[in-house]
């Protein structure tokens, strides 16, 4: 159930069983072969499914996150680090404001890491809001499906071919990951390291395993949004 699907009453009724909502942020970047969303077409799709079995509401997803080393990129859109927070700000203190009290942050998006500062200063701001943070490819549950099948988790390989987010023909085979010289690169040296954006390893696995991995997530999800 996505807030875009109802109108504002609705949403007061929601709230007056539930104060729970899930928001998905992520980015608009390259992912070599694959959807420029696909930052946020994976941890939508999540919210969607468990939304689905619990009833929890999602909102509108934040498309552009914190990418300036992919900036070479055509179609790679990035904020500065701290328009983002100030807007991810304003988003929770919105809806803490009308009575969601339990905000699950779904991202899809490493480069967004730098945002969890900013929510605990909200956290200890604001009275009774409860957040909790999940990066599903970062999840031990999916990190146990990639050791079982043998295969490693890197940016713009298997690991996010799903078939939503696959936009193009995939190449068969593995990229030997590149050597790289630095963890802190200008965007133009990036693009020269990662030529078609893949940081390596399997281009695509069977359809199968990647069922394994977003039903990994999905059950952590469903966990979370316990908020025990």
């Amino acid at each position: 159930m996505r807030i875009e699907d109802l109108n504002w009453m609705d949403v007061e009724e929601y709230l007056k069983h539930d104060d729970r909502l899930m928001l998905v942020i992520g980015a608009c970047e390259q992912h070599g072969y694959l959807s420029l969303l696909t930052d946020i077409k994976i941890p939508l799709a999540l919210a969607d499914a468990a939304s689905a079995q619990t009833g929890v509401l999602v909102a509108p997803p934040l498309n552009f996150g914190s990418s300036p080393y992919f900036l070479t990129y055509p179609g790679t859109i990035s904020l500065r680090l701290s328009t983002l927070m100030d807007a991810v700000e304003d988003i929770v203190r919105s809806v803490y404001g009308q009575g969601f009290k339990r905000i699950l942050i779904l991202n899809g998006h490493g480069g967004n890491n730098g945002l969890n500062a900013r929510l605990i200063e909200l956290a200890n701001e604001l009275p009774g809001l409860k957040m909790d943070w999940y990066a599903w490819w970062l999840s031990h549950s999916v990190e146990a499906v990639a050791i079982r099948h043998e295969i490693k988790l890197a940016h713009a390989n298997w690991l996010e071919a799903f078939p939503f987010t696959i936009v193009s023909a995939l190449p068969e085979g593995e990229k030997t990951p590149p050597a790289v010289p630095s963890s802190l690169m200008d965007a133009k040296t990036t693009r020269e390291i990662y030529g078609d954006g893949s940081f390596g390893g399997r281009y695509q696995v069977p359809d199968e395993v990647m069922q394994e991995v977003f039903d990994a997530a999905l059950q952590d999800i469903l966990q979370l949004l316990k908020f025990d």
